[in-house]
């Protein structure tokens, strides 16, 4: 048996290993964590992260100053988020996660200054609903930050339509024009855009993530130390982006 001591060395150890690899090994999520922040609102505020994974946005908004509410639906991720972060000894108070899908956004109290909504609402039938609970949950000039696939990238364009939610990815994506249409009948207006993706980048992200899923973690990690440096090459607004951000603020009740 290994002892507690034991135990608690290799759980250091694998803290250790998660801090220096964060947020993860998918370069895909590197270039959100790299880019998105830089458009969020600092200070104390108060800023909900739905669709938060693995807290990598709520962590950027909590080193922001934020006061920082993460959720998501799936309880694994909501339940390493919050043993990670208070591992590394952030503020529960500031920085804190719970388990909730975003058809059930009217459960959440409270109103925010901020939403944040990263590579998930392409994941959701009922976008208007969401979009509508958005809206409601921030107070008079709130932002929302909002990033999904661009659905014109080639990777992207598949032709998905309203597809079931078990299937993943429900549409391909949004455009700008298709933002607008989502976004300005509740009461949204756009106020910035941002192209996410280098095809350089796309490119790499793409093969890393199928070593990844035909040989796991531990055979890909190779191919990431190599792939690491060639990150500084990346930039916003390439002529065909992965993703499209926009930051939309809540413009009256």
């Amino acid at each position: 048996m290994v002892s507690l001591t034991n135990k608690g060395l290799l759980s250091w150890i694998k803290c250790g290993c998660k801090r220096f690899l964060f947020p993860g090994l998918d370069l895909h999520t590197r270039y959100r964590y790299r880019f998105l922040p830089k458009f969020f609102r600092s200070g104390l505020i108060d800023t909900l992260d739905t669709g938060s994974g693995n807290g990598y946005l709520s962590y950027a908004a909590y080193k922001l100053g934020n006061r920082v509410l993460g959720i998501d639906s799936n309880s694994r991720l909501i339940e390493g988020a919050g043993e990670y972060f208070n591992k590394i000894g952030t503020e529960q108070k500031r920085l804190s996660f719970e388990t909730c899908n975003l058809y059930d956004l009217a459960k959440i109290k409270g109103k925010f200054d901020q939403i944040i909504c990263s590579e998930t609402l392409e994941h959701i039938r009922d976008d208007r609903l969401v979009i509508r609970y958005f809206y409601d949950l921030l107070r008079p000039g709130g932002i929302l930050h909002l990033c999904c696939p661009f659905a014109k990238h080639p990777i992207n364009n598949l032709g998905r339509v309203n597809r079931p939610e078990t299937e993943g990815h429900v549409r391909d994506g949004y455009t700008l024009e298709s933002y607008r249409l989502l976004l300005e009948p509740v009461g949204f207006k756009i106020m910035a855009t941002a192209g996410l993706g280098s095809p350089l980048m796309i490119g790499v992200a793409e093969k890393l993530r199928l070593l990844r899923g035909k040989f796991g973690d531990l055979v890909a990690f190779p191919f990431f130390l190599l792939c690491w440096p060639l990150q500084i090459f990346d930039y916003l607004n390439p002529p065909v982006p992965y993703s499209l951000y926009v930051q939309a603020v809540k413009t009256a009740d």
